[in-house]
């Protein structure tokens, strides 16, 4: 409007006009990304598909194949693009049916969920089922007493230098039998070894006992490291042939990893305590190192004094 000395001018009136709106509507979805129809497939597909993405090689893997190989087998190969409960339900209960312990199917549960999350996450299945880890129950653990040691020893020595070697390196470290023979040089180091390629993929820092010093001291020669001419086969074989020479043939839990359960008897009943025996084994939780916990008999000996005084 305009101001004026006679005062406020009215505005021109608005010319009447026709309005039109011309609307370009356009639709985009926000996901871009590209759609596939899942298919049906076979737990041997998807092992073979994922196997070398998910494990490393070693025996875990080699173990990891056997156990989906037996759930197929169970499921008698069939096809599926949703992994039901039911069928989680019934691979559990021809399990048991087997024999399996509730720890046995853990282990192999663990393979199965593993894979099944990786197929679900690239589209090959729609879902997952629920896992539910079974419980365990914790049995006697085995290991070998000092006599028992120096006669399985000797007769693994009369047979092979090399595999002595292994035996007094896995009973004074703790480590597993795949943790050794992977060892390199340089992963031994200022009186201590480390280890690198472990289960739970976490390296962890061990010190050397004497006589471990002693059976790494070996000409490198070609060698990758101190155990690298051995395998597990070859080990395992002529660690069967010396228990069965010493009397010990029938008993199913000596086996090389008794040497693990050894070292960890041996620190508990030495006092040293849970924690660090949890480190020094590289286990992931407490509750694992706790099988031992009840060798640790010294640390109730005052515990007499006062039942006594009552």
């Amino acid at each position: 409007m305009t101001i004026s000395a006679l005062g406020v001018a009215p505005s021109p009136p608005e010319t009447a006009f026709p309005v039109r709106f011309q609307y370009d509507l356009s639709y985009a979805s926000a996901d871009h990304g590209i759609k596939r129809l899942v298919k049906e497939h076979s737990l041997n597909n998807l092992t073979a598909q994922y196997i070398s993405i998910l494990w490393d090689e070693g025996s875990h893997k080699t173990n990891v194949r056997s156990f989906l190989g037996e759930i197929c087998e169970i499921l008698s190969g069939e096809r599926f693009s949703v992994f039901t409960q039911e069928m989680l339900d019934s691979v559990i209960g021809t399990l048991r049916e087997r024999g399996n312990s509730n720890a046995t199917i853990n282990r192999k549960m663990a393979a199965l969920s593993k894979l099944l999350r990786k197929a679900c996450k690239m589209g090959d299945i729609y879902n997952l089922p629920e896992f539910r880890r079974q419980k365990e129950r914790q049995g006697r653990i085995r290991f070998l007493e000092a006599e028992e040691e120096q006669r399985l020893f000797s007769a693994i020595r009369m047979r092979c230098e090399d595999s002595y070697r292994l035996s007094v390196f896995l009973v004074d470290t703790g480590c597993r039998l795949g943790e050794a023979i992977g060892l390199n040089w340089n992963d031994l180091q200022d009186s201590r070894s480390t280890f690198w390629l472990t289960k739970s993929g976490r390296s962890r820092t061990v010190p050397l006992t004497s006589r471990v010093k002693e059976v790494v001291q070996i000409p490198h020669g070609r060698l990758k490291g101190p155990f690298a001419m051995h395998t597990q086969v070859r080990f395992r074989a002529i660690w069967n042939e010396a228990k069965a020479e010493v009397g010990l043939g029938t008993d199913d839990q000596v086996v090389p990893h008794i040497l693990r359960h050894t070292c960890a008897s041996r620190l508990v009943r030495g006092g040293i305590d849970i924690r660090r025996v949890q480190i020094w084994l590289g286990h992931q939780t407490l509750s694992m190192t706790m099988r031992y916990a009840h060798l640790a008999t010294n640390d109730l000996d005052s515990c007499v004094a006062v039942l006594e005084r009552h």
